[in-house]
């Protein structure tokens, strides 16, 4: 025996009005604003329901935030820039070769002009030493960046590693 509730035709109005709930309480009227107040000790506090009165430092309904578009500067000067990359390895195969650490002491900046691709992460630091400036996610991809020094004025120089191995050098002249 067949009930109402049990009919296609019940439970196909249940879906049109669970989707309209939904639907109106995704509604654009209906989403969260952001306010910021003053906490305990004068913090900024972020949330969800309007500050106390006094407390109140923005309304972001009120108030939006603005947004900075910084223009790309245009590329370096002719000559400024001198760019080694390794090209893309041929096979899978493994590089078994052991490259020979120079005997320079550590940190010699003058050195920096010696780096090509292909080396380590441990014979850069044996040969220029620590960067002033390390970036990158993880171990796959990272750059270094060493300053400018008395060995070495005027030159910006950036490593870029893949898995630990040097693929890329860059060398700009800083004015």
């Amino acid at each position: 025996m067949r009930t109402v509730a049990t009919t296609p035709a019940f439970a196909r109005r249940w879906r049109g009005a669970a989707a309209f709930a939904v639907a109106l309480l995704c509604a654009p009227g209906a989403r969260a604003t952001v306010y910021k107040c003053e906490g305990p000790a004068g913090t900024p506090v972020y949330q969800d329901s309007p500050c106390p009165p006094g407390k109140e430092l923005r309304d972001f309904d009120k108030d939006p935030p603005t947004v900075s578009v910084m223009p790309l500067a245009p590329g370096p000067l002719p000559g400024t820039t001198t760019t080694q990359t390794l090209p893309p390895p041929a096979s899978k195969a493994k590089n078994v070769s052991r490259a020979r650490i120079s005997m320079t002491p550590v940190g010699k900046a003058s050195e920096r002009k010696f780096i090509v691709p292909g080396i380590n992460e441990g014979e850069v630091i044996a040969r220029i030493g620590q960067p002033d400036v390390k970036s990158g996610g993880g171990r796959k991809i990272s750059r270094w960046s060493y300053l400018p020094t008395s060995d070495d004025p005027r030159t910006l120089t950036t490593l870029t590693f893949e898995h630990g191995r040097l693929i890329e050098v860059e060398r700009k002249i800083v004015k």
